[in-house]
């Protein structure tokens, strides 16, 4: 029984996340999405005329899920300290949920490739203007709060990747709020 074209299209994706998550863009082949998918070849072209158009759609696709997660969560914060709380525990909670999404986003051999590369930077950009926004300080010039916010971006992603490396120790929900802690302190600390 042949599946519709919009329920493969997305078995495909799901698919080709997993297949650059472990072996990376450039390793990846077609072959080895469509041999991991259960299809052939001409089955995977139908839908993704190459590689890099598949991959382009995966890190739109992800880069928009990431965003719209991070938003979402922090909707209905009562304020710029829950905005963030609540903000860290849905970006580590992506990531642990979405392990092979933030890997394909963020490495996979994405960053080697200039047009692969802006996508995680639009995503990271994104969120470090919605952090900026939550750093008012009394005599501190607007431009160094996007600065501070991309601080705040790459001690998020990198603290993500040093966690997925070491067994997920501590916990999602406490490295979120042990985060979000730094980050507020260190954003209050800016007033002195």
């Amino acid at each position: 029984m042949r599946m519709p074209a919009a329920q493969r299209r997305t078995q495909l994706l799901d698919t080709a996340v997993h297949v650059f998550a472990e072996q990376g863009y450039h390793a990846a082949s077609m072959n080895d999405v469509a041999e991991a998918a259960g299809v052939t070849k001409p089955v995977l072209y139908q839908h993704f005329s190459s590689k890099r158009e598949l991959f382009v759609e995966l890190l739109t696709a992800i880069g928009d899920e990431l965003r719209d997660t991070i938003a979402k969560a922090t909707t209905d914060a009562s304020g710029p300290r829950q905005q963030i709380e609540q903000g860290m525990v849905a970006y580590f909670r992506f990531v642990d949920s979405r392990t092979d999404s933030f890997r394909v986003l963020f490495g996979s051999g994405a960053r080697r490739d200039p047009e692969f590369a802006s996508f995680a930077r639009s995503v990271e950009e994104s969120i470090a203007e919605s952090i900026a926004q939550l750093i008012v300080v009394d005599g501190q010039p607007a431009e160094h709060r996007d600065v501070l916010a991309h601080g705040i971006v790459g001690m998020t992603e990198t603290a993500s990747r040093h966690w997925l490396a070491h067994d997920r120790t501590p916990d999602v929900d406490t490295l979120a709020e042990q985060l979000s802690r730094l980050a507020w302190s260190g954003m209050r600390g800016l007033d002195r």
